[in-house]
């Protein structure tokens, strides 16, 4: 088994009109065993920006802490927010200078632009980008993950369509997977703001 996959994880983000959605399962097991069911895994940067965390735990809230921290040092100097692009060069970077002893995280970069547009993106554990204008997929059932988001998607969908498809899609692909699930929560960032909401999922 990969070190990746030892906690468990699901994160899918998605693009709609002039929105954006991430979502994440709750679980947080120790390979086959379940430790809790309400760990998190998606952490808000700034009012348009998210970035979910798929990969080991414990590097999961040490990039959490660190991001937060380059973060506030940029708007110290910058005395702006950062935008996703900027945020994904700089995660991108982070990952790249421990290279030879990486963070085992795949994260998942989800916002809003300058110009409002949705903003996707993900990156392996030593930071290669790879952005999409549809959806990303990181965790322990990615393949799973493709096939739903393949099968659902489809472009500029509205705020609660959005929400729809990508509980369904985030649902229906835990459900096989033996090392993720457990409830999931999912964020919608619109020009507005962002919206959580909770899923209840099968808890065996």
């Amino acid at each position: 088994m990969s070190i990746l996959e030892y906690n468990g994880a699901a994160i899918i983000a998605m693009s709609g009109k002039n929105c954006v959605a991430i979502a994440s399962d709750n679980r947080l097991g120790i390979s086959y065993q379940t430790v809790a069911m309400d760990f998190q895994k998606i952490f808000q940067m700034n009012d348009s920006l998210m970035v979910g965390l798929a990969g080991l735990a414990s590097d999961v809230q040490t990039l959490d802490q660190l991001l937060r921290f380059r973060m506030n040092l940029y708007e110290l100097r910058e005395e702006r927010q950062m935008t996703p692009r900027v945020f994904t060069n700089l995660l991108s970077t982070m990952l790249y200078e421990k290279r030879f002893g990486p963070y085992f995280c795949e994260p998942v970069i989800a916002g809003l632009d300058e110009a409002g547009k949705p903003f996707l993106s993900t990156m392996d554990l030593i930071g290669a980008q790879a952005a999409a204008k549809d959806f990303v997929v990181a965790g322990t059932c990615d393949g799973n993950l493709y096939g739903m988001c393949e099968t659902l998607y489809k472009p500029d969908m509205e705020e609660e369509e959005l929400f729809e498809t990508i509980a369904q899609a985030l649902l229906a692909s835990v459900d096989r997977d033996a090392l993720s699930g457990w409830g999931g929560v999912v964020h919608v960032i619109t020009e507005k703001g962002i919206v959580s909401r909770e899923l209840k999922g099968r808890q065996d």
